[in-house]
């Protein structure tokens, strides 16, 4: 398996471990220490449990930013699993520079459609592409014009 699976895949661990961390209260470390989880995809990697890891220390800020880029949803209105894709993605976009802001938004796309409802792509597409240009990183395809008049 390449990397871009392994990181896939550990992705969706992360997001297994939030939902279940949501749904029965239990902690992430808990449900890492008991094994708890699904073992479906192997033992959490390295990158799930920094994902996790990430997640649990900058938790307020990273709901803040949600709260303040999603228009018209209080976070705890949102579905579970949107809300905890978004906080896997706005983990990476704010606080893991070595992955292209790019590469955490279709991540979480991806996921969103098929985990989420009907409108969670979209959902998070937008919310993430507007928490992208918060933190000084637009989703863009690496196009070169940075405000020149053309």
């Amino acid at each position: 398996m390449d990397r871009m699976q392994e990181r896939s895949r550990a992705r969706l661990q992360a997001l297994q471990i939030l939902y279940q961390n949501e749904i029965t209260g239990e902690s992430v470390a808990s449900i890492l220490e008991s094994g708890s989880y699904s073992t479906e995809d192997g033992e959490p990697s390295e990158f799930c449990r920094a994902l996790l890891a990430g997640v649990g220390e900058h938790h307020e800020e990273i709901d803040e930013a949600i709260a303040a880029t999603s228009k018209h949803w209080s976070i705890t209105r949102m579905p579970l699993v949107d809300r905890n894709i978004l906080r896997l993605a706005t983990y990476e976009i704010r606080y893991a520079d070595e992955i292209p802001v790019s590469v955490s938004i279709n991540e979480a796309v991806e996921m969103a459609k098929v985990y989420g409802g009907e409108d969670s792509s979209r959902f998070v597409n937008g919310v993430l592409g507007r928490i992208a240009e918060t933190a000084g990183s637009p989703p863009d395809d690496g196009s070169e014009d940075e405000g020149t008049d053309g």
